[in-house]
C-alpha cells in the first residue's frame, strides 16, 4: 500500500519536474525542484521504501517473525529488508543527489527519523524476552544506521550504510541461525529460559557472541567498518549529536545481545538448586557429556557466518573501494 500510495504518486512527481525517471549518478532533481518541494519527494521516497521499516510503518517486521527460522534469517537479514534500504540509497544517490540534498537541507528531517527509529527500536528490543522478537527490533535499529547514512548526504555516510548493509547481513543471519539451532535442540524462544544453556550448546552460543559483536561494532569484525563510516560521515557532516546518537545505540546494541551470552554462559540453568551467590556468578560443573548441540547442519551454518563476520573485518576495502566512486564528485 505504501508502494502504491507514496512511492508511486513520488516517481510521476519525479517526471513531471524533469522529463525523466533514469537513475543518474549526481541526481536528477538539481534545477528543477524548490528545497520545500524536495523535501515532499524525499517523504514520499522514503516513507513509499516500506521494507525500510522506518517508524511508524515498521510493524510489519516484528509480525514476520512468527515465520520459520530459515526464513526469519533471510527476511530480517539478507533480502526483504535490504531490498527496502537499498533502494534508499539507490533514491538518495541517483534520484536527489547527495550534492544537492546537502545544499538545500532536504534531509534533515529525516536524519532524526532515523536517529529516533535507530534508538527508539533499541529501547524496545531490550523489553522484548522473545529472542526473535528482540532480534526482530534489533533489525529495525539497525536499518535505521543504513538511511541515517543515506540521509547525511556525504561520502562517509553514504558509505557507511552500503557496508552496513553487507556487514548487518552477516552478522544478524549468524544470530538468526543461532535462534533456530536454540529451538531445534531445546524449543526454547524466551530469552529467560535459556540460563546456562551456553553450557549445553557452546559452539551455537559462541556463534551467537561473534554475531552480536559484530551487530555492536566491535573488531575485529566486519560491523566495525559500517560504524566507523557512519561516524566518519556524522563528522564531515558537522553532526555531534548523530555522532553521539551512534554511540548511545552501541550502548543499547550491548544492553540487549550480551546478556543472552551472559544469561547463557553464567547463569545456572532453570530448576537447578545453587548454594546462594553474587547474581551472574553462579558456577556449575562442566563436563563434555552435558553438551547437546542442535543436528550438524543445524549448526554449521551459524559457524560459517560468523567466520565470515572476522573475514569481512580484513576484506572491507574492496567493498569500500566499490562504493566510493558512486559518491564521489
Amino acid at each position: 500500500s505504501t508502494s502504491i500510495g507514496l512511492f508511486l504518486p513520488a516517481i510521476i512527481w519525479v517526471y513531471s519536474l524533469t522529463g525523466t525517471v533514469d537513475f543518474v549518478k549526481g541526481g536528477i532533481l538539481e534545477g528543477h525542484a524548490s528545497a520545500g518541494v524536495t523535501g515532499v519527494l524525499l517523504f514520499l521516497f522514503m516513507y513509499g521504501i516500506g521494507k525500510a521499516a522506518l517508524m511508524p510503518i515498521h510493524r510489519w517486521l516484528p509480525a514476520a517473525m512468527v515465520a520459520p527460522t530459515p526464513v526469519s534469517a533471510l527476511l530480517h537479514a539478507v533480502a526483504v529488508v535490504k531490498a527496502g534500504v537499498f533502494s534508499v540509497l539507490k533514491v538518495v544517490v541517483y534520484v536527489f543527489g547527495i550534492d544537492f540534498l546537502s545544499k538545500t537541507g532536504a534531509a534533515e528531517w529525516l536524519t532524526w527519523v532515523a536517529a529516533y527509529t535507530l534508538l527508539a527500536a533499541s529501547v524496545v528490543a531490550l523489553t522484548k524476552d522473545n529472542l526473535k522478537a528482540r532480534l526482530a527490533y534489533s533489525t529495525i535499529s539497525q536499518l535505521a544506521y543504513i538511511v541515517l547514512g543515506a540521509s547525511m548526504a556525504t561520502s562517509m555516510g553514504i558509505a557507511g550504510g552500503a557496508l552496513q548493509i553487507v556487514m548487518h547481513a552477516f552478522g544478524k543471519i549468524t544470530l538468526f541461525f543461532c535462534a533456530g539451532a536454540i529451538y531445534t535442540a531445546v524449543h526454547k524462544t524466551e530469552i529467560s529460559d535459556m540460563r546456562g544453556l551456553g553450557r549445553q550448546m557452546p559452539i551455537t552460543f559462541i556463534a551467537f557472541l561473534i554475531g552480536s559483536l559484530s551487530i555492536i561494532g566491535l573488531p575485529p569484525l566486519g560491523g566495525t567498518w559500517s560504524k566507523f563510516y557512519l561516524m566518519m560521515g556524522a563528522a564531515q557532516s558537522d553532526e555531534l549529536i548523530l555522532m553521539a546518537v551512534l554511540l548511545i545505540s552501541s550502548l543499547l546494541n550491548i544492553g540487549y545481545l550480551l546478556p543472552i551470552v551472559v544469561r547463557g554462559f553464567f547463569f545456572s540453568p532453570l530448576g537447578k538448586t545453587v548454594v546462594p551467590t553474587a547474581p551472574g556468578m553462579e558456577k556449575g560443573d562442566f563436563s563434555w557429556g552435558q553438551i547437546k548441540e542442535a543436528p550438524f547442519f543445524c549448526v554449521l551454518p551459524p559457524v560459517v557466518t560468523a567466520l565470515c563476520c572476522f573475514v569481512l573485518f580484513f576484506l572491507a576495502d574492496p567493498i569500500v573501494n566499490l562504493i566510493l566512486p558512486i559518491v564521489a564528485p
